[in-house]
């Protein structure tokens, strides 16, 4: 259906979210039609904080507010809606609208498979109704839910519209761009040269994928690196656990702005730990890249300043090559926490991969290699 008539049916003047590809003709629409626009459209970091802000938006409004998610985000709203929104406690209303990624019988990505298999399930155990959007759903179908819908949020409890893959059309054409000029995947390319036989672990999304291919382009083996597919925000958490226990190897880190965002309280804790044997690098291009480009807060966040104020001894930002060898240079030889952010531009080859090797052969080579060396 045209994500225009999805809108109108809803009804409502508030959106927060974290973007998803599924999605991405409703968030297109919503930046074409709001931006950033705190009265009207907001991008959280984690989709926890999507709802607790839409709950404040409730308590000051009496209004329905949307919370918009990729289904990965589901485990990551169950505590807000399980102790905050349900009827038994506070009773705000909300719709979701959750793209649904991994659908059974639906090729995806290995992250999304189980995720896929449980999304609605999910929903239902948290005593949210669910309607499916698919290609051919009539819209007098999406309107009769959502009129079902309104007799559930009036009773304080909450509804969702899962999205099939294609459900949503005519989204308007929004350009997400920045003035820097560095590429994510040559970015990684450096990296990979300074780290030699480092073991890396990268975030979600395109890095993974790009330094995958460029292992491949190397003819290296991929077992020096952990691609993290999924779990979004968790790679320098899964980094630090690696560096703690492994204190005689270099680990570095490739970790994304909007990732970095997710759940930047990790910050904190490696800081606290200080690993001697860690380097943290954020890529930073102020976008959800991944899933469209809609915009993050690391723009106008000093994630250097954030960094060194969790007790990151080293901490610099760099925006060209150059600068960039130097600090690759000295981190690698450092025998301390080091935390390096990247300006990066928007954008990635339309012909980028995927990794051609299972997320279990990819954890099985990177522990043999961990262990034997």
């Amino acid at each position: 259906m045209k994500v225009q008539k999805l809108v109108e049916m809803i009804g409502a003047d508030f959106y927060t979210g974290v973007p998803d590809s599924q999605l991405k003709a409703l968030c297109n629409y919503l930046m074409d039609t709001y931006g950033i626009d705190p009265k009207h459209h907001i991008i959280a970091a984690n989709e926890g904080s999507c709802t607790a802000l839409a709950a404040g938006y409730h308590l000051a409004t009496g209004k329905v507010p949307v919370v918009y998610m990729q289904n990965s985000g589901e485990g990551n709203i169950i505590n807000p809606v399980a102790s905050l929104l349900n009827d038994k406690v506070y009773a705000i209303p909300m719709i979701f609208i959750v793209g649904w990624r991994g659908e059974p019988g639906i090729h995806d990505e290995p992250q999304h498979i189980y995720q896929g298999e449980v999304t609605i399930k999910l929903l239902e155990d948290m005593d949210i109704k669910t309607f499916i959007i698919g290609k051919d759903t009539a819209d007098d179908e999406v309107k009769a839910a959502m009129d079902s819908f309104r007799e559930i949020l009036a009773r304080g409890k909450q509804a969702a519209f899962v999205i099939r893959k294609g459900a949503l059309t005519d989204a308007p054409k929004v350009e997400y761009k920045n003035d820097n000029t560095m590429t994510r995947e040559e970015i990684i390319r450096h990296i990979v040269t300074v780290s030699g036989e480092d073991p890396i672990v990268s975030t979600t999304g395109k890095a993974s994928r790009e330094l995958f291919e460029i292992r491949e382009a190397n003819a290296q083996s991929h077992k020096y690196d952990f691609l993290t597919v999924g779990s979004m925000g968790h790679s320098s958490s899964i980094a630090l656990g690696v560096a703690i226990n492994k204190p005689d190897r270099k680990i570095w880190c490739i970790d994304g702005d909007g990732a970095m965002l997710m759940h930047m309280g990790a910050l904190a804790v490696i800081g606290a730990n200080k690993p001697k044997n860690m380097v943290h690098i954020v890529i930073n291009n102020s976008a959800h890249e991944t899933v469209g480009g809609m915009p993050t807060v690391a723009g106008s966040t000093d994630i250097v300043g954030v960094a060194k104020a969790c007790g990151y001894p080293s901490t610099v930002s760099v925006d060209s090559f150059d600068a960039l060898d130097t600090e690759l240079a000295k981190a690698k030889s450092a025998h301390e926490l080091s935390l390096i952010e990247v300006k990066c531009s928007i954008g990635a080859r339309e012909d980028l991969g995927r990794p051609t090797t299972t997320a279990l052969e990819n954890k099985q080579n990177f522990m043999r290699d961990l262990n034997n060396t």
